[in-house]
């Protein structure tokens, strides 16, 4: 009898929903934003904040694209970045449509790293010092 409770117990568990994740392993909070091609145009997204040894999600549902780009800070020592540009606000919550010419509208350049998915239906990238 207890091996049925534990069975329908386990059959109750809804499956995880994907997504597009980070993790934040270092010791102190960084600020992320995502650049990614939504199936019209390059955008970027940000800032999200995540706390030190904490998770949080960027995308909800199926990812639908094989490369995504990050770029994070903590406002000390650590950055990380790469070399496709895109553009980012500098303090405030963005969506901005477009990597071209981000001085010209008021924005700030950025140097974001790639993720290659391999086209899977969620990803988790973690951040560490």
């Amino acid at each position: 009898r207890v091996m049925s409770v534990l069975a329908l117990a386990g059959l109750s568990v809804l499956p995880a929903q994907a997504a597009f994740n980070v993790c934040n392993k270092s010791s102190l909070p960084a600020r992320v934003a995502l650049g990614r091609f939504d199936g019209k145009a390059w955008v970027s997204q940000g800032w999200w904040t995540i706390a030190p040894k904490s998770c949080a999600g960027l995308i909800q549902g199926s990812l639908d694209a094989r490369y995504y780009y990050l770029y994070a800070t903590d406002g000390a020592s650590g950055t990380w970045e790469g070399h496709t540009n895109f553009c980012t606000a500098p303090d405030a919550k963005f969506l901005i449509a477009g990597r071209e010419t981000c001085a010209a509208r008021g924005y700030d350049k950025r140097g974001f790293f790639e993720i290659d998915t391999g086209r899977a239906p969620d990803w988790t990238q973690s951040l560490s010092n």
